[in-house]
């Protein structure tokens, strides 16, 4: 009898050990002549050499799924055992973007969220507007989700504008970071759905993914990252430069907003508005407007937006 040991680094041991370690169980199962034993973040393997090999291997790829998809079940244990590759690939096929922490598929609901997904694998550059409840954000986050999994970059950079909606930051209680967070909550909700806790915060403290005030974004040059700009309807046009001029080698960036809902004063453009004009046509930008059919919350907000839009005076000729 020899033994091995395999380490479980950046892995939310629930989600990969299953409830009371039932995916260790289904793989131990298949090898009765082994013991598999969990203890801590370790899996200490006994048995013969060639037996330690395959379950090592095995242990090995699901380490590999769990960091690209995000979540292990006793399927996906079971399907690795039997040595079953069309397991990926199905998932691909089916426009899978990653699975969410409760292993839900995550994937665009509609043919204008296929299409940001598409602009996105085609240009380093997107602008994707829309009303709210059309999936913008939330696709987008899947996608820079999906990439860091993937290594295809180092870390996440998501930033919003901190503009008032009718709110004074100034009456909120609290430091700066305390006034900001509850205008990047929709991220964190995005992200809370995506990536499980734990691992959610080993890569925040370690700054993998970075959210942060528009504001913190300036003069800093962003390499090998997956940049997202929330609420860009809510930047100046000097804000919106700045922030398109940090994009670094081997980046991608996407730029989301709702020129319906711009809360800057009246008097002040829209950075989103000016830089939709300047850049049409631009090679390796790509633009995306979704609408009130591809509004993924309540069937409600679909009928909201539109009686808004009913409403809204007839311009002037």
């Amino acid at each position: 009898m020899t033994e091995k040991t395999v380490t479980l680094d950046n892995i939310s041991l629930i989600d990969f050990l299953g409830v009371e370690n039932r995916n260790i169980q289904s793989l131990a199962s298949a090898f009765p002549k082994s013991k598999i034993v969990s203890r801590g973040n370790e899996i200490l393997v006994r048995g013969s050499s060639a037996e330690i090999d395959q379950i090592s291997d095995i242990l090995n790829a699901l380490i590999q799924h769990f960091h690209k998809y995000g979540r292990v079940n006793e399927d996906i244990v079971r399907s690795y055992v039997t040595n079953e590759p069309e397991l990926e690939q199905s998932e691909g096929q089916d426009g899978i973007i990653i699975y969410g922490t409760r292993g839900n598929p995550i994937r665009p609901k509609t043919p204008n969220q296929v299409k940001l997904v598409q602009l996105v694998r085609d240009n380093d550059l997107v602008f994707a507007l829309g009303p709210a409840g059309t999936g913008k954000t939330y696709i987008s986050v899947a996608l820079a989700v999906q990439a860091l999994k993937n290594k295809q970059v180092k870390k996440i950079i998501i930033t919003r504008p901190a503009v008032e909606a009718g709110e004074n930051l100034g009456f909120l209680p609290g430091d700066l970071k305390e006034k900001i967070d509850p205008y990047l909550r929709p991220i964190y909700d995005a992200l809370n759905d995506m990536i499980p806790f734990e691992k959610l915060q080993y890569y925040m403290e370690r700054e993998i993914i970075e959210i942060a005030p528009l504001a913190y974004m300036r003069g800093r040059t962003l390499n090998n990252a997956f940049i997202l700009l929330d609420e860009g309807q809510n930047t100046t046009p000097m804000q919106m430069k700045m922030f398109l001029t940090r994009m670094g080698p081997e980046s991608k960036m996407i730029v989301t907003g709702d020129v319906s809902q711009v809360d800057l004063p009246a008097n002040q453009r829209s950075g989103l508005k000016e830089a939709t004009r300047i850049l049409t046509g631009v090679k390796g930008i790509g633009f995306i407007e979704l609408n009130d059919r591809d509004v993924v919350r309540h069937k409600l907000v679909r009928e909201i937006i539109e009686a808004y839009d009913k409403d809204q005076p007839t311009p002037k000729k």
